[in-house]
């Protein structure tokens, strides 16, 4: 049976009146579909009883239920949700009270396909896409979950957990609407508090631009030369960093939203001056960026180290020299397998 979350509010319409129901009667449902992320019929009282049962028997409400739950010591909370087909992914909230920021990184795939070597994710393999809806629906989760825990909703949505969300790029994009439209289609999110990440496909950075993307872009660069990033990451061999750079520079010219550079130490690998100076020669483009520096997080069989104190300091010390913004970003919730490049459902 078709998903009821899959139909459009115009779908809806045409579906009610088709009943003989009064028009609102969609606008009713729409919002106990996505404003309140309701998936029991049961509970949507101002619908008439013999309509919801006509919907119960023509259409299908795909769900996500919370399958585990684990508490980091630093307050960051990793939830592995159950897909209605027997899939798992992992959602991570990363709570930072002092700068009253709540983030939510949400996963895009079951799994992924591009094997970064230093990723756990990606070893998993890509066994299906995620629907719009179930990305939406990891939101909203975390969402409850901030409420419960810090008595506060979420500030922003990262992009970043399980899976390429260019990948999927009309499902990643169909649940950013659904965040940042106003009830009864959506949260009403700003724009500019969601984040999409992604390892590098120029052509789908450039459509981002084509299409009006409002979001913020993070690109998971990690090595600054082509050499190094080949070793790591197999889908530079077809998205070169040039490449890369022009579609960002495009992207920037269409839309000025905010472009950082995600960039993993690995110890003696990517950190030493002559890298430095190749990230600094990347930004020094035709876009400003901001750098993020983070710390590795170790996954069983993978041959990397983080890098050292002394030689990550130095590494942010002489982009800061050149003019670069730059933050080192400290990990969270390693001791859960919540980290970045941690997801795997371990």
């Amino acid at each position: 049976m078709t998903d009821l979350r899959s139909l459009s509010l115009a779908d809806l319409e045409a579906l009610i009146v088709s009943r003989g129901e009064p028009r609102f009667r969609a606008r009713q449902l729409y919002e106990w579909l996505w404003a309140k992320s309701t998936t029991d019929l049961d509970v949507m009282t101002n619908l008439p009883k013999a309509f919801r049962d006509q919907l119960r028997e023509e259409f299908t409400l795909h769900t996500l239920t919370v399958d585990k739950v684990q508490h980091s010591a630093d307050g960051t909370i990793k939830t592995r949700l159950l897909t209605h087909d027997g899939h798992r992914i992992e959602s991570v909230l990363i709570p930072v009270p002092e700068d009253e920021r709540f983030t939510v990184c949400v996963s895009t795939q079951v799994g992924c396909s591009l094997t970064c070597s230093f990723c756990a994710t990606g070893r998993m393999g890509r066994k299906r896409n995620l629907e719009a809806a179930e990305i939406y629906d990891q939101v909203v989760a975390v969402n409850r979950q901030c409420l419960e825990t810090y008595g506060r909703p979420l500030t922003n949505v990262v992009y970043m957990g399980m899976g390429e969300p260019l990948l999927n790029y009309n499902n990643t994009l169909e649940s950013i609407a659904r965040l940042t439209s106003p009830a009864p289609g959506g949260l009403g999110m700003a724009a500019r508090r969601i984040t999409v990440s992604t390892a590098g496909i120029a052509k789908m950075i450039r459509k981002l631009a084509d299409d009006g993307f409002r979001s913020n872009l993070a690109l998971s660069l990690h090595a600054a030369d082509d050499t190094k990033r080949n070793e790591i990451m197999p889908i530079n061999a077809s998205n070169n960093l040039e490449a890369l750079m022009e579609a960002l520079e495009y992207f920037y010219r269409k839309t000025h939203n905010r472009i950082s550079y995600e960039y993993i130490a690995f110890e003696r690998f990517n950190d030493n001056i002559e890298d430095a100076r190749n990230l600094v020669r990347l930004c020094r483009r035709k876009f400003p960026v901001q750098v993020n520096i983070i710390e590795y997080n170790p996954i069983d069989g993978a041959p990397f180290t983080k890098s050292g104190a002394e030689r990550l300091d130095a590494f942010a010390a002489h982009l800061a020299a050149n003019n670069v913004t730059v933050t080192v970003r400290r990990s969270r919730g390693k001791d859960i397998d919540a980290a970045c490049g941690q997801l795997a459902n371990k």
